[in-house]
């Protein structure tokens, strides 16, 4: 389980330091409806990437996606390399797309709306930030093949799953800690995470799929190569 684990630790960061979810959780926060949209909000976040974990997973028989020894088979490789050539041409699109020097980034519509949404709203809103998005779609993915092919028991591939989920989660559940258990200085810590985020969005975003795609690409070379 220890290298199960192993394995899905950059993916799932990765999903982690997404920062359109934490903005729309601390969106959803300062909204009349924000204790019960924000839960929905975290709680679909997670189910969904549960579900798309479990149904790799349970489609992805350990034989098939092992080479033995806690290696990945080839095809599991091949994967992700095209997985990595993927981000990195992901990050460059996010590089050419970034506002320029003095301008703003375009608001995505959902924000302007907000203030209206439902616990339901709220959670369609975070599948679809979830398994929608590119990124963080293949991540999962990539998370649940590490999971298959490192030969660990079913016990160890569910708990590896929930480590995971949980990790990846971060985003929706740090905000929504702060929330309930910051009292007054709340607003003032959800604010700030949510300018410093807005601004350097891109970047973040960028540095990130740039960091991924090296990995990917480097570690499913050492192996087709190895």
């Amino acid at each position: 389980m220890g290298d199960a684990i192993g394995q899905i630790l950059t993916p799932a960061v990765g999903i982690a330091i997404s920062p359109v979810p934490l903005i729309a959780v601390v969106l959803m926060l300062a909204t009349p409806r924000g204790r019960t949209n924000g839960t929905a909000f975290a709680l679909a976040w997670a189910a969904a990437l549960s579900i798309v974990v479990t149904i790799v997973l349970l489609s992805t028989p350990s034989d098939s996606a092992s080479a033995g020894e806690g290696a990945p088979a080839t095809w599991v490789l091949w994967v992700k390399l095209a997985l990595g050539v993927l981000f990195l041409a992901m990050a460059v699109i996010e590089w050419r797309r970034r506002p320029r020097e003095g301008a703003a980034a375009e608001e995505p519509g959902w924000m302007k709306k907000i203030d209206t949404f439902t616990p339901v709203k709220a959670a369609a809103l975070a599948a679809a930030l979830a398994v929608a998005n590119p990124k963080n779609l293949a991540l999962a993915v990539s998370s649940a093949l590490s999971i298959a092919s490192s030969g660990t028991t079913t016990g160890g591939r569910a708990s590896a799953a929930v480590v995971m989920v949980a990790i990846s989660s971060l985003c929706t559940l740090v905000p929504l800690g702060v929330y309930f258990l910051g009292g007054s200085r709340s607003t003032r810590v959800l604010g700030g995470w949510k300018r410093w985020m807005s601004a350097h969005s891109t970047a973040i975003v960028m540095a990130g799929l740039a960091v991924l795609g090296a990995k990917y690409v480097g570690d499913a070379v050492s192996g087709l190569t190895g």
